[in-house]
């Protein structure tokens, strides 16, 4: 699985620990939203080169 550029930035910064929870805050927050919205979860599309 690849991260996200963003965590890959905060782990050259911060300790594992500290990225990893971030990383779950994170994804805590898109759970509570789409089920506090009654959404979907739609994955970010991949962009390729044309």
């Amino acid at each position: 699985m690849k991260l996200p550029a963003w965590i890959v930035s905060l782990m050259a910064r911060r300790p594992y620990k500290v990225a990893a929870v971030a990383l779950a805050n994170k994804m805590a927050r898109t759970i509570w939203a789409l089920l506090a919205k009654g959404g979907t979860y739609q994955a970010p599309s991949i962009m390729t080169r044309a």
